[in-house]
């Protein structure tokens, strides 16, 4: 997970729906809100949430497609500064936690449904990990990773970022979790600086 940003105000019904599902989620959390409970905090009808996202799950899964795509675009604007790579990392650390202290139970729980192979989770088990790939594999390649070893850094540490929020929301020690999540940033730049892990043989 990574944090939720504002994104630009909907242009159609639809869109509009998801910004505010997303909103109302931020502020109220998930829970166990039927399709018309949510329907009726949006104001909107449940037939509305249907025609535009076919069930309760399929909305509950386009916000968090959605989230995730904001987060990796803040993901981009804070490496995409002059901060050192140690504080770009726990800058947004930090955003990141905010948001899955909102958002993250309701991506492990959506995550979870794409493993089973549920239907309203199918697109978002295709982005789970391509969708961050690109982003994460050029950050390893501005610390210096070599180009062969991109990919398998970008892989590490996306897996070990989304087991430290795991770690967060099960545990609750913030404390212990970001400096785990630094030694990760340190260990992730001390890669670069040795010139990458040596492979197999």
């Amino acid at each position: 997970m990574t944090p939720q940003v504002p994104g630009p105000a909907g242009t159609t019904p639809r869109d509009r729906l998801l910004d505010a599902a997303i909103d109302h989620f931020g502020q109220h959390g998930i829970g166990d809100t039927s399709l018309r409970g949510i329907a009726e905090a949006l104001d909107t009808s449940h037939r509305m949430l249907i025609y535009h996202f076919g069930s309760r799950g399929g909305l509950l899964a386009e916000v968090t497609r959605e989230v995730e795509a904001r987060q990796r675009a803040v993901m981009t604007a804070t490496y995409d500064t002059d901060l050192p790579p140690l504080e770009a990392g726990a800058k947004y650390w930090e955003e990141t936690v905010e948001a899955t202290l909102r958002y993250g139970p309701l991506f492990f729980e959506l995550a979870a449904h794409a493993m089973q192979g549920k239907e309203h989770a199918a697109a978002l088990r295709d982005e789970l990990i391509a969708a961050w790939l690109p982003s994460v594999i050029e950050l390893c390649r501005a610390i210096g990773i070599p180009e062969e070893q991109t990919e398998a850094h970008a892989r590490l540490a996306l897996g070990a970022a989304r087991g430290l929020l795991l770690d967060l929301l099960v545990s609750g020690d913030r404390e212990q979790v970001a400096q785990a999540a630094d030694l990760l940033n340190r260990l992730l730049l001390l890669s670069a600086q040795v010139g990458g892990a040596a492979g197999p043989g």
